[in-house]
């Protein structure tokens, strides 16, 4: 699995109106240029991530986007699956039809589980602590990483 630019993009959105969360709505050629991206690009990320209820439009003078929910609401996942669609190492994991051996193959657990595991470290990442902690978060779960590596194999 790779995280398109659609992905990080979608993200580096979010992160920026979660900062801006409870103050004026944020006007996408302001989010564009703060976040360094075009802003037809920005449009259609900003158009999946309010399809999926995670950003509202505001019309009007003082109008702009706004997060639909407060950060504490809001998963990696949410926004990922928003941006990118099922998170699947492979696509038998998101759907056994596309594979008539999905069954009876041994390597389609493997798959499963590492995906899982993924959705597990995003399920359990909200905005709000990726905009409080800032890259501790992210220094947090490297710092498991290493530690699960660390351990013997077969103990």
């Amino acid at each position: 699995m790779r995280i398109s630019t659609r992905g990080r993009y979608g993200l580096r959105a979010m992160l920026e109106l979660a900062r801006q969360f409870g103050k004026a709505p944020v006007l996408m050629n302001t989010l564009a240029q703060r976040q360094n991206l075009s802003r037809k690009y920005l449009h259609a990320l900003l158009t999946a991530l309010k399809s999926a209820g995670l950003v509202q439009s505001v019309r009007g003078p003082g109008g702009g986007f706004v997060l639909a929910r407060p950060p504490t609401e809001i998963k990696l996942s949410d926004i990922l699956h928003a941006a990118e669609g099922p998170l699947s190492l492979v696509d038998c994991v998101a759907d056994s039809r596309v594979c008539n051996r999905s069954k009876r193959c041994p390597a389609r657990r493997v798959w499963r589980d590492l995906s899982g595991a993924i959705e597990d470290v995003l399920d359990n990442v909200t905005l709000e602590a990726m905009v409080a902690s800032g890259v501790k978060k992210c220094s947090r779960i490297k710092g498991q990483k290493k530690e699960h590596r660390a351990t013997p194999r077969g103990r």
